[in-house]
């Protein structure tokens, strides 16, 4: 997909401060300090439209994103960062839960995982939760440009063992490098044409 224009449209913790869901939205979840920022920087080609940091665990809203007019991103904040304050981490939970359920327009939710990582008891929480309400998901590996072609398909062989992820697509990606964009953007278009 060729990105003509892309804009950071407000932060939001609640449904009443959600922007209108006149678009059809992708949301992108995972751990904090997967990639999540950079995943979304490396798809609209800009450095800095999320924000990014060395210090996990920043994201603490949901923040929405337009790309061409046609598709609002929603970077959710990261969880199972040990280090966030109690109440944070707690309202993480209520404030994802309320955003998944509530959101009309949303059409898919990539999870990303580190592809140097496996799937962690909070991924497994996450992902059983999205297909128990019929959310539709996809997995993206991050990072994959750290491991080689032999820990790869080491890394997949281990993930593809996992019920929850035995007869799902793992799409290896990579900021840094590209590797994956042009793939990622074709399941988003997929997904867009569903219904809601």
């Amino acid at each position: 997909m060729k990105v003509i224009s892309a804009e950071f449209v407000k932060s939001a913790t609640k449904p009443s401060e959600y922007p209108p869901g006149n678009l059809p939205e992708v949301a992108v979840a995972g751990k904090s300090n997967v990639g999540k920022s950079s995943l979304i920087n490396a798809l609209v080609n800009r450095k800095n439209l999320a924000r990014t940091s060395a210090q996990p665990g920043r994201t603490q809203t949901i923040n929405f994103f337009r790309v061409n007019e046609k598709i609002s991103l929603a970077d959710l904040p990261g969880y199972g960062f040990a280090k966030a304050p109690l109440e944070v981490r707690k309202a993480w939970k209520p404030m994802v839960e309320s955003y998944l359920q509530t959101r009309r327009a949303i059409r898919l939710v990539i999870l990303i995982l580190d592809a140097r990582r496996g799937l962690s008891p909070e991924d497994s929480t996450l992902l059983d939760w999205l297909d128990y309400h019929g959310i539709p998901s996809l997995i993206v590996l991050t990072k994959a440009d750290k491991l080689s072609q032999f820990e790869r398909a080491r890394q997949k062989k281990t993930l593809s063992a996992e019920p929850l992820l035995a007869d799902r697509a793992l799409l290896f990606f990579s900021a840094l490098t590209g590797e994956g964009k042009n793939e990622l953007w074709g399941e988003i278009a997929r997904a867009l044409l569903t219904s809601p």
